[in-house]
């Protein structure tokens, strides 16, 4: 391509546009999970997201001669994280384009003036604003079904990178599927017993009164920042986007899948939590171009409500660290994997975890995991 024309995104109707060329793009892909649109506009709404709150972030979109859309990208900078991580990064973002090296030049370009001018050093991701955002291009199970959390990209997209130059990586993520057992495994009721009588922790199930009046939703986000503070780029959640995620994502949660531990000889003190949900990926692809209407939402009530889906997402589990090797987790996974059994799900899928996080992946160990997709964030000097 001779020629690609870079425009900034500046309207509610550029970023609909912006949003929009992902469907474009992966149209009739079996593999990619759309994201739902509304998500994707309260999440890069400057008014809307709560992480703008410590965030900057300009969008750009790429144009052809013929001024046909062939790329975007975000570009973000989030100021806690950096000095948190004493790091002076731009995050590359939402960055989609065709086959084309020129294009991907100029939209990764786009990103590294943005960043020198605001006195950046390094250009890092995939990354979102937090990291309750997708992160990490695919570079391995590009025929694996994505999921709602995760990013799916074509696999010319890290060709593209190396291709590039200058680019090396900064961290890298792994992915588990996991069959559901037909009960759960001896070992974690055995583990789960011992440890309600040697440490008096306990389960604790949620309403949605615990969840909106009872505190139990902020309580459980941090737990989140409590327990994932050391990770990779983590920054923590404020009170406000605490609030947003509750207000977001407990309304239409089945609560049986999702589980607290509490310490009885701590007053009760919550310990460790669990958040799974039926996986979204089939009733998103139902979603015409990610909308809700006309029918979108009946895809996505069935999933919710009737777990009318193959699988579960285990999307966030913490631990306090003082009580990993105590064992907390088992407690966990023997609540919820006869609810599992229960409702006909055939598969759990973990979602993106540091490579070399043994402890993290040591809790798979008796559900016969396959390791089935990698991803990783690059880095670039500027």
């Amino acid at each position: 391509m001779s020629s690609v024309n870079i425009k900034i995104v500046k309207s509610k109707k550029d970023l609909r546009k912006f949003i929009d060329f992902h469907y474009d793009l992966y149209k009739g892909n079996k593999y990619d999970v759309p994201n739902l649109f509304s998500d994707e506009m309260n999440t890069l709404r400057k008014d809307k997201n709560a992480a703008f709150e410590f965030c900057e972030a300009e969008y750009f979109m790429a144009f052809d001669e013929k001024g046909k859309m062939v790329g975007r990208v975000a570009a973000i900078i989030n100021h806690r994280a950096n000095n948190k991580w004493g790091r002076k990064s731009v995050r590359f973002g939402w960055i989609d384009f065709i086959d084309d090296i020129d294009v991907s030049r100029t939209l990764f370009e786009a990103v590294e003036n943005y960043g020198r001018q605001k006195g950046m050093e390094e250009m890092i991701g995939p990354l979102g604003f937090t990291d309750m955002d997708p992160e990490g291009m695919l570079t391995w199970g590009f025929d694996e079904l994505g999921t709602m959390p995760t990013i799916y990209n074509y696999p010319y997209y890290p060709e593209h990178v190396g291709k590039l130059g200058g680019f090396e990586k900064d961290n890298d993520y792994v992915e588990f599927n996991m069959k559901n057992p037909p009960r759960v495994p001896e070992k974690y009721t055995k583990l789960a017993n011992m440890i309600k009588q040697r440490y008096n922790l306990h389960v604790k199930k949620l309403t949605k009164k615990d969840v909106f009046e009872g505190g139990y939703g902020k309580i459980m986000f941090d737990l989140i920042n409590t327990c994932f503070k050391d990770l990779y780029g983590y920054s923590e959640l404020s009170d406000r986007q605490i609030d947003q995620y509750i207000n977001m994502y407990f309304p239409l949660a089945d609560l049986s899948l999702v589980t607290v531990i509490e310490d009885w000889n701590a007053d009760k003190k919550p310990i460790a939590m669990g958040i799974t949900i039926p996986s979204l990926s089939v009733a998103l692809q139902k979603c015409r171009r990610g909308r809700l209407l006309p029918f979108g939402w009946w895809h996505i009530l069935r999933a919710l409500k009737w777990h009318k889906t193959k699988g579960v997402d285990l999307l966030l589990i913490a631990v306090l660290p003082e009580y990993r090797a105590k064992g907390a987790n088992a407690l966990l996974f023997d609540d919820l994997i006869p609810r599992y059994i229960e409702y006909g799900f055939e598969w759990g899928e973990s979602q993106v975890e540091m490579e070399g996080n043994e402890n993290v992946q040591s809790q798979w160990q008796y559900l016969n995991p396959r390791l089935h997709k990698r991803r990783r964030c690059y880095k670039k000097k500027l």
